[in-house]
């Protein structure tokens, strides 16, 4: 599974950049203090996970899904949570949808280009 526990740590680069964020300018954090917040953050994700999984396979499902996440913050006393991620996995799945049509769209005029450009050469050729 893993080697060593320090795998299971989110990234120092992100958890740097949320700290940075979430404090005024004046603020500053210690390295010490970004690595306990790095390992808390790591622990919490990891006991939703597992919750979240206990959950799912009692539900009798093999994969978690975000309503177990969701379900599982509420049945652990984080419901305080709850209405804000699933604010912002409304906005993700939206903005996931719109790239998804945007990519579509975009593939569908450059089809239609090609095509209107093949008939076009085509047309040349036959006045020729």
């Amino acid at each position: 599974m893993v080697e060593r526990i320090e795998d299971l740590n989110l990234p120092n680069a992100v958890i740097a950049r949320l700290i940075k964020e979430s404090l005024p300018d004046s603020a500053s954090v210690s390295k010490e203090a970004r690595g306990a917040i790095a390992r808390a953050a790591s622990v919490f994700a990891i006991f939703v996970t597992s919750s979240s999984t206990a959950l799912a396979h009692k539900q009798n499902h093999k994969t978690i899904t975000a309503k177990d996440i969701l379900q599982t913050l509420a049945e652990l006393d984080f419901e305080s949570f709850v209405p804000s991620l699933t604010e912002d996995l409304e906005v993700y799945r939206k903005m996931v949808k719109d790239k998804k049509e945007s990519k579509a769209n975009k593939k569908d005029t450059s089809s239609s280009e090609n095509a209107n450009a093949s008939s076009t050469a085509v047309a040349e050729e036959a006045i020729e």
